[in-house]
C-alpha cells in the first residue's frame, strides 16, 4: 500500500497488538478497521479505575477551590491520554 500523500510504501509496525501503517517520510499513520476501536477501548480502560466511587470515597480531601480540582483532573487525564497513545505510535 502506498502513502496517499508522497506515494512512498507504507512501512507496517506492530504495537501493543496493534498494526498500524506509517509513512516513513511523512510521518502520516494509517490504521485498519477496528484498530482504532481498539485504541479506544484500551485506553477509557486504562483511565477508568476499577473501583472508581470507591477510590474518590477513600481519597483523601483536598481544600483547593473547585476550578482548581476540575482543572488538576483534566491535565492528568491529559497527560495519561498522550502516554497511551505515545506507547502505541512511539515509532
Amino acid at each position: 500500500m502506498h502513502c496517499p500523500s508522497c506515494l512512498i510504501d507504507l512501512q507496517i509496525t506492530e504495537r501493543q497488538g496493534i498494526e498500524i501503517d506509517y509513512c516513513p517520510k511523512c510521518r502520516g499513520v494509517w490504521l485498519d478497521r477496528g484498530e482504532l476501536d481498539k485504541i479506544i477501548e484500551r485506553t477509557v480502560s486504562q483511565i477508568t479505575p476499577a473501583g472508581g466511587a470507591v477510590a474518590a470515597a477513600s481519597a483523601p480531601m483536598n481544600t483547593g477551590s473547585a476550578a482548581s480540582l476540575k482543572a488538576d483532573k483534566k491535565k492528568k487525564k491529559s497527560k495519561l491520554y498522550k502516554s497511551i497513545l505515545e506507547e502505541i505510535f512511539d515509532f
